[in-house]
């Protein structure tokens, strides 16, 4: 495992404060609005980022139940029992790999792909209207 480097420490700025400050308060109010949305099209913010797992996924063939814990930052566990909301809700299925009987990977249905893609627009056009506030604070800290 590769070691970070630890920062020398010293007193923050008042100026760091307040670049803290509102970037969260950017974060959570951009988080509360993304729940919200979520919450809009039937589903919660959890299964909104399962949707979103699997459909970034990397590999074709869909993300495991693991894979998708991992993006989720969840248990296995845990994942299992969203995916079977998710699927009960008709927004992914479950698909046996062909290669391997043990596997299971995950697949968006046609449902899911229509409320990923109208939540996505609208994320993306929320993004870009608080980007402006992000890249100032992030200019700050990166510059201090």
């Amino acid at each position: 495992m590769a070691s970070r480097k630890v920062p020398v420490r010293r007193t923050p700025t008042d100026r760091e404060y307040a670049d803290l400050l509102a970037f969260r308060t950017a974060m959570r109010r951009f988080m509360q609005w993304s729940e919200e949305r979520a919450q809009e099209e039937g589903m919660t913010h959890l299964q909104h980022q399962l949707l979103l797992a699997v459909r970034a996924h990397d590999d074709h063939r869909g993300p495991t139940v693991g894979e998708a814990a991992e993006y989720l930052l969840m248990t296995p566990s845990g994942a299992s029992e969203l995916v079977d909301r998710a699927e009960a809700g008709g927004w992914v299925r479950r698909e046996r790999s062909g290669e391997d009987a043990r596997v299971v990977r995950l697949h968006l249905t046609d449902r899911g792909e229509e409320r990923l893609e109208r939540l996505t627009v609208d994320v993306l056009a929320e993004l870009a209207r608080v980007a402006p506030t992000l890249r100032l604070v992030l200019a700050d800290v990166a510059g201090g």
